[in-house]
């Protein structure tokens, strides 16, 4: 839940959802070990009956936006 995220000049989390006064914008993330993991997790979850989805979200599913990245930069912990 966003706590510090300010609106930009030219882009920002409020921006990219249009975000409305007495809203706030939710990030999160989900880490796999492979692209194949994701998707093979992916089609269970789409397939579960518990999750389906209807038209009573507490949210505004038009303005959610999703995508996958690959990691470029890795820091090791020395712990």
């Amino acid at each position: 839940m966003a706590d510090d995220v300010k609106p930009g000049k030219v882009t920002s989390f409020p921006q990219s959802v249009k975000l409305k006064a007495g809203e706030v914008v939710f990030f999160s993330w989900i880490t796999y070990k492979s692209r194949a993991q994701r998707d093979r997790i992916l089609k269970k979850v789409m397939a579960d009956p518990r999750l389906k989805m209807d038209n009573t979200m507490p949210f505004d599913g038009m303005r959610m936006f999703w995508g996958g990245f690959k990691p470029v930069v890795s820091a090791k912990s020395k712990t």
